[in-house]
């Protein structure tokens, strides 16, 4: 009986092991990439700084710095700097249309340029993400600043460019009072507010494409050709001899 016991466990030991002696699992866990490697990135993706490769179609990103400082002026110019026209005019289209939209139902008063107590505007960092768009903004905050007296009202004297386009409130501006902001809020309702969060949003959408034209379009296969190409390694007459010899081993 103990005899016996002990041969079956060689036996057991012995169909467990591979033809060359070694264990199977530790052949796999050998042959298995670590948890812990870096990805390697394929030589074939990245050509130099300005020229990238993306499934077989080569794109020059040109100066990426000025690409990007261009998409951020006018969404999707960065694009058409580039030779990227479709992409281009998909962005000016969308962006600038979502920006209008929630300009017009603000009234045209809610994007403007404010750092001032009870009127700290910091809806317009984000907003400013379309570039010239909001770039006026600024050119009035500057034209407020200047019109306020130390008492922090505007002067009398004082009359905004390109009849109020862009310009701040009046000021002092106080919630429990009935200030410039206040009547901006009861002639537009809930479109005043519906129209900074469309504002705030076409902004973000922006940053969104000046990282597009700086860092070009997703560096991966994106058409199957990757997997295709696995399958047929998988099936090449090596592997297939490979599956052989190993089924006669067995």
């Amino acid at each position: 009986m103990a005899q016996r016991s002990r041969r079956s466990r060689a036996a057991e030991t012995t169909a467990g092991a591979s033809p060359n002696g070694s264990d199977p699992n530790q052949a796999s866990d050998k042959s298995a990439p670590s948890k812990n490697e870096p990805i390697q990135v394929n030589p074939k993706v990245f050509n130099g700084d300005t020229q990238i490769e993306v499934d077989g179609i080569q794109v020059n990103l040109r100066n990426r710095y000025l690409a990007a400082f261009l998409a951020w002026l006018v969404p999707g110019a960065g694009h058409y700097y580039q030779g990227r026209h479709t992409k281009g005019t998909l962005f000016v289209i969308s962006i600038l249309s979502i920006w209008t939209l929630g300009f017009a139902l603000g009234g045209f008063h809610v994007v403007y340029a404010s750092w001032y107590p009870g009127d700290k505007r910091w809806h317009y960092f984000l907003q400013a993400g379309v570039g010239s768009a909001a770039l006026p903004a600024l050119v009035q905050g500057n034209r407020m600043r200047l019109a306020t007296d130390n008492r922090g009202r505007t002067r009398q004297d004082y009359e905004p460019w390109w009849n109020g386009f862009m310009a701040p409130p009046h000021r002092p501006v106080d919630e429990s009072e009935a200030d410039e902001v206040a009547a901006w809020y009861a002639r537009r309702g809930s479109g005043y507010e519906m129209g900074t969060w469309y504002t705030m949003i076409a902004g973000l959408l922006n940053f969104l494409v000046v990282y597009d034209a700086f860092g070009g379009p997703l560096a991966v296969p994106i058409s199957g050709r990757k997997k295709r190409e696995s399958e047929q390694s998988e099936n090449s007459p090596d592997n297939e001899e490979a599956a052989a010899q190993f089924a006669e081993t067995s």
